[in-house]
């Protein structure tokens, strides 16, 4: 269980690190603890051709750690699914925001 944890720790890990704007796929992972309650953010104005995607908790493998928010390039003709944690029986499945296409 914890070579699967730190594996798909790394996959949120490389995720992060790759431009929004060049992510083809979403990820998600199963995780047995909870997450902690969100932050409290004040968000920035908006900016031209930009959407504001909030900060959230991100698991690497081993605890929950705080992703701060950022402005990610509006794709036109795609539509942007932020990220969330979702209950599933006895774990919390996390999905990564990613474009969809229209």
């Amino acid at each position: 269980m914890r070579i699967r944890n730190w594996l798909l720790g790394s996959m949120l890990t490389a995720a992060i690190a790759i431009p929004a704007a060049v992510q083809a796929r979403s990820v998600e992972y199963e995780i047995t603890v909870a997450p902690p309650a969100p932050r409290v953010e004040v968000v920035p104005a908006p900016r031209e051709g930009f959407i504001y995607e909030p900060g959230y908790w991100g698991y690497d493998g081993r605890q929950y750690v705080w992703v701060d928010g950022q402005f990610i390039a509006r794709r036109e003709g795609h539509t942007y699914t932020p990220h969330f944690f979702e209950r599933r029986g006895e774990h919390w499945v996390f999905r990564a925001g990613h474009w969809d296409d229209d």
